[in-house]
């Protein structure tokens, strides 16, 4: 990531998620706090990026509820090192298919 600031719209398609989804956790998680500019557009920072994905993870691939995400986010047990599994086992997977249409 080269920007300092995402829009909504960017981080949405990021994530394969609807806008009113990520205003929606923003109420929910108060961690979640983009820059808004006069006009009321957020922006999200690369920070935000991963906490969003963090919770995009917890929600839809581990299937906790808002409040077991909570609860993992206040604890943090071992998350960073299953989301960096998860990234390095995703990136690998987009590169050895990358591979393979080469061939």
């Amino acid at each position: 990531m080269d920007k300092l600031y995402f829009s909504i719209g960017e981080v949405a398609r990021m994530l394969d998620v609807n806008p009113s989804l990520l205003r929606f956790w923003e109420t929910e998680f108060p961690q979640i706090k983009p820059y808004k500019n006069k006009k009321g557009s957020r922006f999200y920072t690369a920070e935000d990026i991963e906490l969003l994905k963090r919770i995009y993870h917890l929600t839809r691939d581990c299937g906790y509820t808002l409040e077991g995400v909570r609860e993992q986010l206040r604890t943090n047990t071992k998350l960073d090192e299953k989301m960096q599994l998860v990234k390095t086992l995703t990136e690998t997977k987009e590169f050895l298919r990358a591979l393979k249409d080469m061939l």
